[in-house]
């Protein structure tokens, strides 16, 4: 057996290693916390300038109170925007069709699928125009094409006459149909 001092050097020297792994630990954590709260100043001031956008663009110029009654911490908050009319500020939104307006108007994916559409020799489908836009042949990526597919179909850029078949629009004259 070895002396009693050995056992305690020994065991000092574990201790010691295991304290610089807890520092090191430490010190990752820090630059994690570091990190995640640089994250939430971001998000905090991006909501109170689009709160700040908001109450610029109402009518009755009404802001939305923002940073009044900070809450404490754990509280629950209801959204200060709740119930409130939000607007749509010139986003890549799909806008309706009317005559005269050119696929140039829509976002550049949206754009993209109405000319695959419209080169296609016949009603394609949504996994049919994945590939052809650039994207991967992912189930998420089929559904996200779908649901913009959809989407150009309500605003009047596509038909689907057969459900899943996507056509180019047939543009309906501004002229009632009781009108010769």
């Amino acid at each position: 057996m070895g002396s009693l001092f050995e056992e305690l050097e020994a065991r000092e020297a574990a201790a010691r290693v295991r304290v610089e792994e807890l520092e090191a630990e430490l010190a990752e954590l820090s630059g994690k916390l570091e990190l995640a709260r640089e994250a939430l100043e971001r998000l905090r001031i991006a909501r109170e300038t689009v709160a700040e956008v908001l109450a610029e663009m109402t009518p009755e110029g009404s802001a939305v109170a923002v940073g009044v009654g900070q809450p404490t911490a754990g509280e629950r908050v209801a959204s200060a925007y709740a119930g409130a009319e939000r607007q749509v500020i010139e986003v890549l939104t799909v806008p309706n069709w009317q005559p005269g307006m050119a696929p140039e108007v829509l976002p550049p994916v949206c754009r993209d699928i109405v000319e695959v559409v419209a080169d296609a020799p016949g009603p394609v489908r949504a996994r049919q125009i994945v590939p052809r836009i650039g994207l991967p042949t992912e189930t998420g990526k089929i559904e996200r094409t779908r649901s913009k597919l959809k989407r150009l179909v309500e605003r009047g850029w596509l038909d689907e006459d057969t459900p899943g078949m996507f056509t180019p629009a047939r543009r309906r004259r501004a002229v009632s149909p009781n009108s010769r």
